[in-house]
């Protein structure tokens, strides 16, 4: 038995490491290093193009409780993110070179996996999983196109922020804190008064963006929404969204600031910082001089500007099955945010589930059918649901979930019941996995 898994991204690692796991032959196609996209900057595997941590650890999130539920079940993307992460409060962030470098390793370690690098412009025979991600080839959309020729790719954009070097940074005027003193102080935060704030919202508003073929704010992601369409959308936006001062006290006043950029850690070393919130699609020369306009960051040296991509992905509740299998066509599943699950921890999960229920299949096994109660079951309902009309992108929450039979007080509370029914659940699955 072999299957092939298109594609080395986090959720093409995790399915290859499922299925190998289980004692299936793998050949993973990857076109990296032989062929790039321009979001990517690196060969290796499982590579974050997005400055964006994996997002909140605690039970009382639904995306922490995501990571605990794929910790319990094994996930290799999990370890390698516990292995390599740095500190940044409640939320899970890693060493981005340090995480691909561990995926890497174990993934081409491993006996019953396969690595072929080049290009993939044709669905293979047999059992394949395509896990190609947001930015697929032109060659490879138009192969997967043709398994649906009655239907149609949906498409829409997605921004990553700027990074630029701590010594760069005027810590003179900006200073390490956590919201309301939550965890470690593992943010930098930079403030800016109603003058310097509404001068910057100016600017912003005003800047020059890149081109982006086919770019339509109304197209745009709300979770990677770039910085400037925020700030077109009205002058306190950004006071209420990314830039909100809540429960940070600048102990140069003592103060509450009028609003508040934080920066978070990118690597271990924490010599790299990205501009939280900060994703855009402006042109460079503009990043560097609008941006310049935060006075902690008037000196700042980017290793890296924000840059914008087209994502595509399927329109999977009419397309594919609970396990992430395409509907008469089972020996092809598809996994990650192709699938339309919004997020690397999200992506992660879809192919925990693509490359767990494969082995089952192939190796003669019932599903194991992780039900909606899970984060992981709930993620794929939504996903296959034909009940979702106007299907869109989707990060994991709380509310795809079935409620509670009894009521609980306080919504953290609620959700940290619903999070013990999840893992309890998970926990009487793990026997079986």
């Amino acid at each position: 038995m072999n299957v092939t898994v298109i594609g080395a991204g986090l959720a093409g690692c995790e399915a290859a490491w499922q299925l190998a796991q289980r004692g299936i032959s793998v050949t993973l196609r990857e076109m990296k290093p032989e062929k790039m996209t321009p979001a990517h900057h690196s060969s290796g595997f499982a590579e974050l193009v997005c400055s964006n941590s994996l997002r909140s650890d605690q039970l009382e999130n639904a995306v922490g409780l995501l990571k605990e539920e794929l910790r319990r079940c094994g996930s290799l993307i999990l370890r390698c993110a516990d292995e390599t992460r740095v500190e940044a409060g409640g939320a899970l962030a890693v060493d981005r070179e340090g995480f691909s470098a561990a995926v890497t390793a174990a993934v081409r370690a491993h006996p019953n996996i396969t690595v072929a690098e080049g290009e993939v412009t044709a669905i293979p025979d047999g059992e394949v999983v395509v896990a190609s991600g947001p930015l697929t080839s032109d060659a490879l959309s138009a192969a997967i196109a043709g398994l649906f020729p009655e239907n149609s790719y949906l498409n829409f954009f997605d921004a990553a922020a700027p990074i630029v070097t701590y010594e760069s940074i005027d810590m003179d005027r900006a200073w390490f804190a956590s919201r309301y003193d939550r965890g470690t102080a593992d943010y930098i935060n930079c403030a800016l008064s109603e003058e310097e704030y509404l001068a910057f919202w100016k600017e912003l508003c005003a800047a020059q963006e890149a081109e982006v073929h086919g770019f339509e704010d109304k197209h745009v992601f709300e979770g990677c929404m770039p910085v400037e369409v925020m700030a077109r959308r009205g002058v306190q936006t950004l006071a209420f969204g990314p830039l909100k001062p809540k429960g940070l006290t600048d102990p140069r006043t003592g103060r509450e600031p009028y609003a508040v950029v934080q920066l978070r850690r990118d690597d271990a070393a924490g010599t790299l910082y990205n501009l939280v919130g900060f994703q855009t699609h402006l042109k460079w020369g503009e990043q560097k001089r609008v941006f310049s306009m935060i006075p902690a960051l008037a000196q700042a040296e980017y290793v890296r500007y924000g840059v914008m991509h087209r994502n595509t992905y399927l329109d999977s509740p009419r397309l594919l099955d609970r396990y992430y299998r395409v509907r008469g066509r089972e020996r092809v599943s598809f996994a990650g945010q192709i699938t339309g699950v919004e997020g690397y921890v999200e992506s992660t999960a879809s192919g925990f589930l693509a490359g767990v229920e494969l082995a089952r299949r192939l190796l003669g096994r019932e599903p194991l059918d992780f039900p909606r109660e899970t984060a992981i079951g709930a993620l794929a309902w939504y996903v296959s649901s034909e009940s979702v009309t106007d299907f869109q992108p989707m990060n994991i929450n709380f509310g795809i979930m079935p409620p509670l039979d009894h009521k609980v007080k306080g919504k953290r509370n609620k959700n940290a019941e619903l999070s013990r029914r999840s893992l309890a659940i998970v926990d009487g699955l793990r026997e079986r996995l």
